[in-house]
């Protein structure tokens, strides 16, 4: 494919992108004009390297001279003027652990800091708790130590306070000894490592032990790759600093060596006289020399992100329009699907994480789905899935004629939207055949008879379904990348590229409300494309902790200790650096732009915004305020007042602007074009009659109507029925989608829900729906959240009901409180509409937290439930709950570890409407949090913000589930409802019959807690139908304490095991316990009256419970069964965390160490913004070695956590097995109980028990040592 030639300078430029499945290579040839071409990434019989054979076969086919380029032999270079690559290498390298073997250098008693991470583990339901190996294979710990001097007593003298980058006071407590270090790193390099990662406490202010240890490094001639974590990205937070200098030093050896073969491949010219630039992360290129491993992880994708950028931001198309539609960017490749937003600047993140690794640098924001054209296709517990296995490049799907899996691709072949001989012929082992249109359609055959879910239906059906089920799965983060921001996704473009997504394009708009499409002439190859516009781009950014405007009652004020004067410096010397570093590479100086950026946050929050100086600022105060609050504002809903604006980073961002098209000028209209031909392809009502049509034969002013199908060389292109396609003056398609006609409404209803006949597809499409709601509600509370808890350790869950109270989605949240909500939910239904009481009106919302009497956990846990009406009739409810950081009671925290009365943990709120005819009750509210018993809460102002956030979760999901019934119709989502619920309860009762079918229908086990009471279970299951009865009889009488568990618990306790059990990834809602009976005695500890005490037993015995279920089923071996609350405090402060431990072995698994397991999955502090933000010094934090009990496989260790307060504070300890072990199974070992210690000056240690709540003094520690998890099996010697 080529276009009309432009100026050409004599030399070919080439643009290449080496994706996973396809290379794709858009070249400018010495004439001007353009060409295209693609080849598969990996074909190892025919060639070693995708990127130069691409090069080589244009070369041959276009050089002036008729010159040949043999494979085998390098490429000359003579005539080749740049070359631009975006590259998988490093992500591949990362997702494949395949890097350079490598040591960590860390501060000493963190050795564990990096595997141990923010201690969440990604899938609540994998009982193996699955992570990825970390990148290091050797540590050494370095004596060193870098305190914050903020809280220190001014008083003690312990060292000399430095001022460091960021302008904070630091104290040098430990310097490195040169002599240990080097014998250190001299033990690694006898192991043959030659790449290391220094990473020390608090480098991003004080770099000066890490540039030390560096230059001992560099000085032993023993190390090819020394990355130092503050030069890698000097940002707060040593857990992803670390995990990106670690990348750095995995990763920049695999680049290295994948360009030294590169360059092997052409002549000794390629260094000399071409332009080798590569794509970083952050969409601008970068020579070669600097193309760093840590960079390198969005190479491939960043380059459509500019592609579509700089060709699909369009004026719009309503009439007043004064700039152009917003586009979302959707590139669809083999094997994964990217998502991303522009509208008008590039979007940048600074934190994420690829391959369990987090990342710290400037990166595109790109959501990546595992749906691609390579992903594989399954029938699994009457649902269609697609992915997230994919078929990869080789061997591919079946129609690669390699012997593949069954994928994406194959159903659009098989629906006749790939036509084979529209392809390119490079398939089969000799490269040269076309696509398997028999094969494909053979393996659909087989899956049909291999599964019942197929019901019949044809080949074509069960292709067409599966191609649904992916277009849902990639709206699912579209609508993620906009609603969730506050976004209104119908007022977007979509532009689609990438080989298999314009196939796509026309359905994926319409479900997602879109009418605008986009298809660039080249958007089979767009990532190469945009790669040939993008900008060479410098970063330089600095760490700060600056007030850049105070809060007073009329607004914000200058901070005088940082004029204008000092911050333009600042940004200036950074300015000069970037600029050095272009003009370095041969760029004028006239020719380089900059962007100043100042990275702000609320003080007292987490969540800083990247805010760009604007050009119109002119006479303006404070302009970066002004745009921080609007842009707070937008993101999360509301303002902050009374806190001040602070500055945590400074940043340049200097580049050389690409080549930007012109825009299309508009061209009269042509009518339709003559058709190639006519072909037959499946639609939504079946086979249609379809024109094809040659792209490069269309002329702008064409006009398209679907259905039809437009091919290139490089790409198909799907125009479904009801969509127009208008070739413009560049020769790019500009498609128009004709809404879907929606007949059923809230009005009409449509069938009645008996009528309705379950559809596999539309069972599995609706799965999606409504666990995107629920997890959009999620979002929207951590969004507009203000507390600690809820907004930054994601504290809180949100669910979807049915009109009766049953759940019908439960977003994977927090594992104790799934499947809880209902109770409560039902409790309200109940109450409300008792006689003699009013009832539940519209404009209602309900809010309750009591355990025994409402359905609630303990009561920290706040549940906010909103009633959905239409014409006076509850057709849902929506529910959300969270942690709210403090309810009054007894303690900071409303945690204490030494309750036995419910008062005495805080405000009690049986039943209470939050909002009454549309209005928030506020003074009502406020009256049942602040007068109680045992005081109050501590934190009013956060309490209520917090519940308003959850009503606007609530409005979020009202409003999501609303535009479902309005595309769907009201009988038909209510039917899926109770569909999505009978496919739980099926695969709940399979999994039930196959375990009483190999171990028998009586199960037992029991369990004891620290105190000596039991939890005691037996479960009987009927092996016709799959039910049980879940019998506690036999556990122990409430307590004189905080453990007892109201019934809300156990059924969470229960959902989660069933599920995790299950092993599939199957919708979470009621239908999970409808098989189950629970018999629970009254005033056991699993049942106990409405007056005691409950705190513990929500985070305590729910995880015992767990481990009791777990236990009978023969699972997995005990975890930690506890979660190490810790609160620490004064008058001035509180602090909340809990502590993660060893997970218990299973049949096939050793435990996981240092993770949270079961019923909790909460995110712990960063040790560097624990020291920043609070009066304490953690001294360690690793994993507790030989904690897990040994056997076949081994239980996971738990930790050691040691913190020294820096002025006397009250911490409580509320935490459990310090008297029982975790127990193992089958032969397997326990695991080692855990202690909490108090290190009294002189050293000696006081064992504290497992609740306690005590005054710490400046220079005691207290360290908490969390349980093992048992092991799995006998040990085979």
């Amino acid at each position: 494919m080529a276009t009309v030639p432009s100026n050409g300078d004599g030399k070919f430029h080439f643009a290449i992108d080496r994706g996973g499945t396809f290379t794709d290579v858009h070249c400018t040839l010495p004439s001007g004009i353009e060409v295209v071409s693609k080849l598969l990434s990996v074909d190892p019989s025919n060639y070693d390297d995708a990127p130069t054979e691409g090069i080589r076969r244009i070369l041959d086919e276009h050089d002036a001279k008729g010159k040949k380029h043999p494979r085998g032999t390098p490429v000359d270079t003579s005539q080749i003027g740049s070359i631009r690559m975006g590259t998988t290498v490093a992500t591949n390298a990362l997702l494949e652990r395949e890097g350079e073997r490598m040591g960590l250098v860390i501060s000493r008693g963190f050795r564990d800091l990096l595997q141990i991470g923010d201690q969440t583990r990604s899938n609540i339901f994998d009982l193996t708790c699955t992570s990825p190996e970390v990148l290091y294979e050797e540590v050494v710990e370095v004596e060193e130590r870098v305190m914050l001097s903020e809280f220190y007593d001014e008083g003690r003298r312990v060292g000399k306070r430095i001022t460091g980058v960021t302008g904070e006071k630091v104290i040098p407590l430990i310097t490195p000894n040169e002599e240990a270090v080097r014998a250190s790193l001299q033990s690694l390099a006898d192991k043959g490592i030659q790449s290391l990662a220094i990473v020390f406490l608090h480098s991003y202010v004080y770099p000066e032990h890490e540039t030390m240890v560096g230059k001992i490094a560099k000085s032993m001639n023993c190390f090819s790759e020394i990355s130092l974590s503050h030069e890698v990205m000097s940002m707060v937070k040593i857990v992803p600093r670390g995990h990106t200098a670690c990348a750095a030093a995995y990763l920049t050896p695999k680049i290295t060596q994948y360009l030294a073969g590169f360059t092997k491949g052409f002549d000794s010219g390629l260094l000399t006289n071409v332009r080798l630039d590569f794509m970083k992360s952050d969409g601008g290129l970068t020579p070669m020399n600097d193309f760093g491993g840590h960079q390198a992880i969005l190479s491939g994708p960043a380059g459509g992100v500019v592609g579509y950028a700089k060709t699909s931001y369009r004026p719009g198309t309503e009439e007043g329009a004064e700039k152009p539609l917003p586009v979302i960017g959707f590139d669809m490749g083999g094997t994964s699907t990217d998502v991303s937003r522009y509208d008008g600047t590039l979007e940048h993140v600074f934190e994420t994480t690829t391959a369990g690794v987090s990342i710290q640098a400037p990166q595109l924001d790109i959501h990546t789905v595992a749906a691609g054209g390579g992903s594989r296709l399954f029938l699994q517990n009457g649902l269609f899935v697609v992915g997230p296995e994919s078929a990869k490049a080789h061997p591919g799907p079946v129609c690669y004629r390699k012997n593949g899996y069954l994928a994406v691709t194959d159903a659009n072949v098989v629906l006749g939207r790939v036509i084979p001989e529209f392809f390119p012929n490079i398939f089969g082992p000799n490269e040269d055949e076309p696509l398997d249109l028999e094969g494909a359609r053979a393996a659909f055959r087989a899956l049909a008879e291999e599964n019942h879910e197929a019901d019949g239906r044809t080949v074509e059906e069960l292709a067409y379904g599966f191609v649904q089920v992916a277009n849902e799965a990639m709206c699912r983060p579209i609508r993620n990348l906009t609603q969730m921001r506050g976004f209104d996704i119908t007022k977007h473009a979509l532009a689609c590229f990438g080989g298999a997504g314009p196939q796509h394009a026309c359905a994926m708009a319409r479900a997602l409300g879109i009418s605008k499409v986009y298809i660039h002439r080249y958007g089979g190859i767009l990532s190469a494309y945009g790669l040939s516009m993008a900008d060479a781009v410098a970063e330089e950014q600095e760490p700060a902790k600056e007030v850049y405007a105070v809060s007073t009652s009329s607004g914000f004020d200058e901070k005088q200790d940082l004029s204008a004067t000092t911050r333009e410096a600042r940004l200036g010397y950074l300015s000069e650096k970037a600029h050095a570093s272009l003009m370095k590479q041969g760029y004028p100086k006239d020719s380089i732009v900059v962007e100043k950026y100042l990275n702000m946050r609320y003080d007292g929050t987490d969540n800083a915004i990247m805010i760009r100086e604007n050009d119109n600022n002119d006479g303006v105060s404070l302009p970066f305020a002004r745009t921080f609050v609007e842009q707070y504002y937008r993101e999360f809903g509301f303002e902050l007042e009374g806190r001040d604006i602070l500055i945590d980073d400074f940043r340049v961002r200097a580049f050389v602007p690409g080549q930007t098209p012109t825009p299309p000028a508009d061209v009269p209209s042509l009518g339709a074009p003559t058709p190639n031909g006519w072909t037959k392809a499946y639609f939504e009502n079946g086979w249609e009659n379809v024109a094809t049509y040659n792209f490069d034969d269309l002329k702008p002013g064409h006009e398209v109507k679907g259905p039809a199908i437009i091919f290139q060389s490089i790409s198909t292109m799907v125009l479904e029925i009801g969509c127009t396609a208008l070739v413009t003056g560049d020769g790019d398609l500009d498609i128009t989608v004709e809404k879907k006609n929606n007949e059923e409404t809230l009005e009409s209803g449509g069938e009645d829900i008996a009528e309705i006949k379950e559809d596999p597809v539309q069972l599995s499409i609706f799965a999606h729906r409504f666990m995107g709601i629920a997890e959009q509600m999620g979002r929207t509370l951590a969004r507009t959240a203000i507390s600690v808890n809820i907004k930054e350790r994601l504290d809180f869950s949100c669910a979807l009901f049915t009109n009766d109270g049953g759940l019908v989605a439960n977003a994977p949240h927090i594992p104790v409180h799934l499947g809880a909500m209902q109770s409560a939910v039902r409790f309200q239904v109940e109450y409300w509409n008792a006689d003699g009481r009013e009832g539940i009106k519209e404009g209602d919302v309900f809010v309750s937290n009591h355990p025994q009497l409402a359905g609630g956990s303990h009561l920290p846990d706040i549940t906010v439930i909103t009633p959905v009406f239409h014409n006076g009739k509850i057709l849902f409810f929506v529910a959300s709950r969270g942690h709210h950081s403090d309810i009054g009671g007894i303690s900071p925290g409303s945690m204490p570890p030494n309750s036995v009365r419910i008062e005495e943990e805080g405000a009690r709120i049986v039943a209470f409407k939050l909002v009454r005819d549309g209005k928030f009750q506020e003074d009502g509210i406020t009256d049942i949090l602040v007068n109680q018993e045992y005081g109050g809460t501590r934190n009013l102002k956060d309490n209520l913000s917090d519940l308003r956030a959850q009503v606007a979760a609530n409005n979020s999901g009202i409003r999501l589930l609303t535009q479902l019934v309005q595309e769907n119709g009201l009988s038909t989502v209510e039917a899926y409802m109770y569909f999505i619920q009978s496919n739980a309860e099926a695969a709940v009762r399979n999994m039930l019959k196959e375990f009483a079918a190999e171990h028998g229908t009586r199960a037992h086990a029991v369990d004891h807690m620290d105190d000596g009471t039991p939890i005691e279970l037996t479960i009987d299951i009927d092996p016709a139908t799959g039910s049980a009865c879940f019998d506690f009889e036999g556990t122990g009488p409430q307590v004189l304490g905080n453990t007892n568990a109201p019934p809300a618990v156990t059924y969470s306790a229960v959902i989660y095991s069933l599920r995790s059990m299950v092993g599939q990834d199957i919708p979470l809602n009621q239908g999970c316990l409808t098989p189950i009976e629970f018999k629970i005695p009254p005033y056991s500890l699993l049942n106990p009256s409405d007056d005691v005490g409950v705190v513990g037993g929500n985070v305590l015995t729910s995880q015992r419970v767990v481990d009791v279920v777990l236990k009978a089923f023969k699972a997995c071996a005990a975890s930690q069964g506890c979660m190490n609350n810790l609160t620490f405090g004064d008058e001035k402060f509180g602090y909340y965390e809990t502590i993660a431990g060893g997970a218990g072995a299973g049949p096939t698994w050793n435990g996981r160490s240092g993770v949270h397991t079961h019923c909790t999955n909460t995110r712990i502090t960063d040790p560097e913004i624990l020291e920043r933000r609070y009066p304490v010094l953690l001294r360690q934090f690793g994993l507790r070695k030989e904690s897990g009990g040994d056997g076949k496989y081994k239980g996971g260790d738990g930790v050691v956590r040691e913190i020294e307060p820096l002025r006397p504070l009250v911490m409580s300890i509320l935490s459990e097995r310090r008297t029982l072990q975790p127990y193992g199974l089958e032969g397997g070992e326990p695991g080692k109980t855990g202690k909490n210690l108090l290190i009294r000056k002189n050293g000696i240690a006081l064992n504290i028990g497992a609740k306690r709540s005590c005054a710490i003094s400046r220079g005691e520690r207290l360290v908490i040592e969390s349980p093992g998890g048992g092991g799995y099996g006998a040990r085979e010697d």
